[in-house]
């Protein structure tokens, strides 16, 4: 502890600054009256004086530093805490608004909260980029390590082997082409994040969406010997929303739906009221796949989570298709809803808005 700290815990320099200014300004007072009034000396007025600016003193400053002390400590202790962002619980010991120091302290404890907040809010955002760097690091690093060797081998010589010269361009075109999905999926999620990809709302038939959707997915179902079902619902309802917007959700939905199904299992697309406001439905997706275990629920939105990695990877997956949804359903405005049971498949609704009063 420093000398002028051990000198202000001794005496209250708030305390003392204001007993003298007081003391001046009644010895000053007192003495000027009596000098006026009164037959004195003026080695009594001074010795008067000496008394009264003593006396004075004292009382002044040990009323105001009885007033005071206790609550500059609790500011001082605060402050101090702050600035070795050491942050407690203040609120219980918060005084009743008096005066102004009293306010002054109030407004303290409000700062103290607000920065902690705002280091809480940093630190998440560090860990997260920190964590991001390393996901991105561990994508990219897979593909981009599969091609350097496939492209070695065929440096090598094997490029004159017609037995696997053309198997490995293939798998190394299959690389190249993750990568491309994985570049494009981060660029859609950044724009979304930052505001730049806009939501062009419209009114739209929900049937035809959904259709339009179906329709371009067949193909791949029927490969994957997985059925696309959708479930019959009225054609002219409409809802409000960017056309190209839910369309990829519902594409990303489907794919995933497919991706982590059973053969001979199926997908199926289909809406419901939903029960919580008439204004609006829920479009779900169901799947008849592996589902999502309970622990899982919560992080299956996440950047590269994946409940099955493996089968994930080998089947073209970036591990950003729910994060891309979840983005678009909260930039509409709306709920992104999941249901799941291992071994018995996953259901993934969202909510949307009606443009018509029409029911289901």
């Amino acid at each position: 502890m420093s000398l002028k700290e051990k000198k202000n815990k001794l005496l209250s320099p708030l305390s003392l600054r204001t007993a003298l200014a007081s003391a001046i300004f009644i010895t000053l007072i007192f003495t000027a009256t009596v000098h006026v009034i009164g037959e004195i000396s003026w080695l009594q007025l001074i010795w008067l004086a000496v008394v009264l600016f003593v006396t004075s003193s004292l009382i002044v400053y040990t009323v105001t530093n009885r007033l005071h002390k206790e609550r500059l400590k609790h500011l001082n202790t605060i402050v101090k805490n702050m600035t070795r962002k050491k942050f407690g619980d203040y609120d219980n010991d918060l005084p009743e608004s008096s005066d102004e120091l009293d306010l002054l302290i109030q407004r303290t404890v409000k700062a103290s909260d607000s920065v902690n907040k705002e280091l809480s809010r940093l630190n998440k955002i560090e860990n997260y980029r920190k964590e991001f760097i390393g996901d991105i690091s561990h994508e990219l690093k897979t593909p981009i390590f599969a091609i350097q060797g496939f492209v070695e081998t065929l440096l090598n010589g094997a490029i004159h082997d017609e037995n696997v010269n053309e198997l490995f361009l293939k798998k190394t075109m299959r690389n190249v082409n993750r990568l491309i999905f994985l570049t494009n999926d981060l660029m859609e999620i950044s724009r979304l994040e930052t505001g730049e990809m806009k939501s062009n709302i419209k009114d739209m038939y929900l049937r035809d969406v959904i259709l339009d959707v179906v329709e371009s997915l067949q193909y791949k179902g029927q490969k994957e010997d997985i059925e696309i079902r959708v479930k019959d619902f009225d054609k002219n309802i409409q809802i409000k929303g960017d056309r190209n917007q839910i369309k990829q959700i519902l594409t990303n939905l489907i794919e995933n739906g497919m991706k982590y199904n059973k053969p001979g299992g199926y997908v199926e697309i289909g809406i419901t009221d939903f029960k919580k406001s008439k204004e609006k439905l829920l479009l779900y997706v169901k799947d008849t796949g592996i589902g999502i275990d309970k622990n899982d629920l919560n992080r299956v939105t996440e950047r590269f989570f994946r409940v099955d990695k493996s089968r994930s990877r080998d089947k073209g997956g970036t591990g950003l298709g729910l994060a891309i949804v979840k983005h678009i359903v909260e930039a509409h405005g709306e709920k992104l809803l999941i249901e799941s049971q291992p071994e018995l498949g996953s259901t993934f609704s969202i909510t949307l808005t009606r443009s018509n009063p029409v029911l289901v």
